[in-house]
């Protein structure tokens, strides 16, 4: 909370939003065996199938803003259950692709239409999906994801005007 304001604080409103959106998804995954995570990494990778592409681990990290080993210990886990194929890249053997199954796109097609069913709930307040002010609420997120944000380092001689 801030002193400046007698209400909650836009950070703690953003960080509550966002747990209560992983918690959603993650239970309405739970019956098709994924969690939130891996939603978001079969969910990514089918849109980039879609578009032709198939990313390495890398690529899809940068895409979805996961950490590249955490990313990585996704895929693993959606190998083992047959969702995704992870292959060396022939044009450079320190890069591994990823690839849907068959299995993995049936399983991630079901997977969007529930969360687009959650998404429409959640944005209800705001008049749905399709909404002039869900279009603003989106535009809005956008630009706070494009901005760049630098943490600043307690007890740093840059943040403090002294050294210790």
């Amino acid at each position: 909370m801030s002193k400046a304001s007698p209400g909650p604080t836009p950070g703690f409103l953003v960080w509550r939003l966002a747990n209560k959106w992983r918690v959603a998804v993650d239970r309405a995954m739970a019956p098709l065996g994924l969690t939130h995570a891996q939603y978001s990494l079969v969910a990514s990778l089918y849109g980039m199938q879609r578009a032709g592409e198939r990313p390495s681990q890398r690529r899809l990290a940068d895409h979805t803003g996961m950490e590249a080993l955490y990313v990585s210990k996704l895929a693993r886990a959606l190998e083992s259950a047959g969702l995704i194929e992870r292959t060396r890249d022939p044009r450079d053997p320190r890069a591994v692709q990823l690839a849907l199954t068959e299995q993995g796109q049936a399983v991630t097609r079901q997977a969007l239409a529930v969360v687009q069913d959650l998404l429409q709930q959640l944005l209800e307040p705001l008049g749905g999906l399709d909404a002039p002010r869900a279009r603003a609420f989106t535009d809005e997120l956008t630009a706070l994801l494009d901005a760049p944000l630098a943490p600043s380092v307690p007890n740093d001689e840059n943040t403090q005007g002294a050294t210790p």
